[in-house]
């Protein structure tokens, strides 16, 4: 199965709830949050807001602990397992921030089943608080694409991640916002994609489905995510499998044939 790639959006896909929020409602600071929200891009504001809580003397402990109790549904983990153990190589692109990713996967013991984490950095510095910055330096490098929020493109990511397997991998790609229908549309024929019903994602492709190539396959919960991207996961086993056989039959049969002419003796002359 070395030849599945499958790209795990974060917020409302892993888990079930956007982290930011879930962070600031948490540690009660949702009416500061809502006054600047206005004011400035998401990710200073995110910034902003872990410097106002440091302020009132909230650790890093408390936003770990508030991290701990993320909702998720039962049957993600087990997905996730289960996906990498048939050999999958799993990605996350999510534009959450790296602190709280990490910091989930670690209590949820996920952390070594993602080769990479692409998202916005998130770290603690040596006072003690939580940093974060875009992924993208959007002031003096903007990404130029219209379809996405300034800080992050993530097909951007979506191409380089084509570009290192040279095409030999197919995809599987599960999000739920309007920044994962970008990326979606950079999926190939043989692709899959996984948007959740009833979400920005789902909606946006229910409008065009014909403007992408990779096949769509909705699902609502944690429970039709692990049915269907393990399902998914088989079909495109049987499917390689089965071109592998393909080729090797064929092959043997290219061999057989010439060895064969080899083989037989030439014809001796008829004695008169």
């Amino acid at each position: 199965m070395a030849g599945i790639v499958v790209v795990f959006d974060f917020d409302k896909t892993i888990i079930d709830c956007d982290s930011d929020n879930w962070v600031v409602d948490g540690l009660g600071a949702t009416d500061l949050f809502n006054q600047l929200l206005p004011t400035m891009p998401w990710n200073s504001l995110m910034d902003r807001m872990m410097k106002e809580l440091h302020s009132q003397g909230k650790t890093i402990e408390d936003i770990v602990e508030v991290l701990k109790r993320t909702p998720i549904h039962p049957r993600i983990v087990p997905a996730i397992k289960a996906a990498h153990a048939l050999g999958c190589d799993l990605r996350i692109v999510s534009d959450a921030n790296l602190f709280f990713i990490e910091t989930i996967l670690k209590h949820l013991g996920l952390e070594e089943y993602f080769s990479e984490i692409n998202t916005n950095p998130g770290y603690v510095d040596e006072e003690g608080r939580v940093r974060i910055s875009p992924f993208c330096d959007f002031t003096n490098s903007p990404h130029g694409c219209s379809l996405c929020p300034p800080n992050m493109c993530k097909s951007v990511i979506i191409e380089r991640i084509q570009a290192s397997t040279e095409g030999r991998k197919r995809m599987i790609y599960l999000g739920d916002g309007v920044g994962d229908y970008c990326p979606s549309l950079k999926l190939k024929e043989g692709d899959f994609v996984m948007p959740r019903k009833n979400f920005p994602l789902f909606d946006k492709i229910c409008q065009n489905p014909l403007a992408l190539k990779a096949e769509i396959h909705e699902w609502t919960d944690g429970e039709e995510l692990e049915h269907i991207l393990l399902n998914l996961i088989n079909t495109i086993s049987i499917e390689e499998n089965a071109a592998a056989q393909f080729i090797t039959t064929d092959c043997k049969l290219q061999t057989i044939s010439v060895s064969g002419h080899e083989a037989f003796p030439k014809a001796l002359p008829v004695q008169q």
